[in-house]
């Protein structure tokens, strides 16, 4: 078993202090950056750009905030003192992003609904909860928080309508008015508490509290005797099984690290956990389906001092496909060793792991195959989109892919490769919670 997160009090908390500069692509400063290192607290650099934060004890996130700016890096993770940290601003009035990027990018602004809602695809009539937290993370990457609070105030206004009432939890689809099925997934509910977490952290404003609290308040509820989270709903009602992938999605979207994290990691352990090959589970006692590609790159993201081994060890889903839309050869990852197609959200997923890992030329190479799959969009003019994968076959295990899912532009696709570009992490706010030595299975 996992021991408490309590401290001792043996010894005093040894504080440190780090500095830098925000600064221009001339290396000019920028000042009235804020610059985040709590949820609430904050400094701003001065009008050369330089700034101080002092007395910080354990491990912080340093987050920069401007309105109309994007930093890169998007934040700094410390543990101990340090100077000379320099965030690079780019002010996102300006002309400043490559073609490729651009159009993509207009593509998400376009694809926006009167109601704030993005449908997964063009005229699909389907909205998905996922890719809305996926878009409003895109938009906040963007520095465009006007556009991800137009997402946050629709399911804003829905949380006594059908976040609390019944099962609870917002529904994983619905269609372009709004109207949702009853299908609740809690992966896809977590994803929109990551995506307020980020908003709240880089932003500083708090109006959104009351959703994420109440969306926190489910994923706690849905808590199994041991430690795991069931999966939510199906339309019919009845409680869906534990899917590893949500579990660690609760883990990072819910703040702190208290006994709701404590047990969680109890169950991933005990049920979750292949301590010979040091990988995460997908589906216990499928020998052809045990693992799955998104366990590796989100698994590292998430957990602190999670092995890099795990990047390596999805070598066994690189495939290389022919594109259906533009017959090019196209590299990447498959959903798991079936290696029946590229699945390009997922290679996009790698590219976040790896730019976290500092593995620059295995990131870069992906972003150029991802690149090859940039499609114009048939609807909306200086816009493109990539598709969910680069030819039809199998989703993770054996059941068909849907048709289109080669040829239509996808929200998630286009997501993930936008994060590439911006070197955004979605998980970095969650990530840091000061787990204890002991409690982190993975290192033992």
């Amino acid at each position: 078993m996992l021991n408490s997160c309590e401290q001792s009090n043996e010894y005093p908390v040894q504080s440190y202090n780090v500095s830098g500069k925000a600064v221009d692509s001339e290396g000019l400063g920028v000042d009235s950056v804020k610059l985040f290192y709590s949820s609430s607290d904050s400094v701003y650099s001065d009008k050369n750009g330089n700034w101080n934060i002092l007395a910080l004890t354990g491990a912080n996130s340093i987050i920069p905030y401007k309105n109309n700016y994007i930093f890169n890096p998007t934040q700094v993770s410390v543990s101990s003192s340090q100077a000379g940290i320099i965030f690079i601003a780019t002010d996102t009035t300006s002309d400043y992003v490559l073609e490729n990027e651009l159009k993509v990018y207009n593509w998400f602004e376009n694809l926006q609904l009167a109601n704030g809602l993005l449908e997964s695809a063009e005229n699909s009539n389907i909205v998905s909860l996922y890719d809305n937290a996926l878009a409003a993370l895109v938009f906040i990457s963007y520095g465009n928080f006007e556009r991800a609070e137009k997402i946050f105030d629709f399911f804003n206004l829905r949380i006594e309508s059908e976040l609390t009432i019944g099962n609870g939890g917002f529904s994983q689809f619905r269609d372009r008015d709004g109207i949702p099925g009853n299908h609740r997934w809690m992966g896809d509910n977590a994803w929109l508490l990551i995506a307020l977490n980020n908003y709240k952290t880089i932003t500083g404003n708090t109006q959104y509290i009351g959703l994420a609290d109440a969306i926190e308040a489910w994923l706690r509820s849905l808590q199994d005797t041991d430690g795991g989270l069931w999966g939510g709903y199906s339309s019919d009602d009845t409680q869906i099984h534990k899917i590893t992938e949500g579990n660690i999605d609760a883990f990072n979207a819910i703040p702190g690290y208290d006994s709701f994290h404590i047990n969680l990691l109890n169950f991933l352990e005990n049920d979750r956990w292949d301590a010979t090959d040091k990988l995460l589970i997908a589906w216990p006692g499928n020998v052809q389906y045990k693992y799955a590609l998104d366990l590796h790159c989100w698994g590292y993201c998430i957990f602190e001092d999670f092995p890099e081994s795990v990047l390596t060890e999805a070598d066994r889903y690189i495939t290389t496909k022919t594109a259906t839309v533009l017959g090019t050869p196209v590299t990447g990852y498959c959903f798991d060793i079936d290696k029946d197609v590229v699945w390009l959200e997922g290679t996009g997923e790698m590219v976040v792991a790896f730019q976290k890992a500092g593995l620059s030329t295995e990131a870069d190479y992906y972003i150029v195959e991802l690149e090859k799959m940039i499609i114009e969009s048939s609807l909306f003019s200086n816009s493109s989109g990539i598709p969910y994968t680069t030819n039809n076959g199998t989703h993770y295990g054996s059941s068909q892919l849907w048709d289109g899912v080669d040829t239509n532009q996808a929200i998630s696709s286009g997501a993930w490769y936008l994060f590439n570009k911006r070197k955004f992490n979605p998980f970095e706010t969650g990530r840091v919670k000061n787990i204890p030595e002991e409690d982190k299975f993975w290192r033992n």
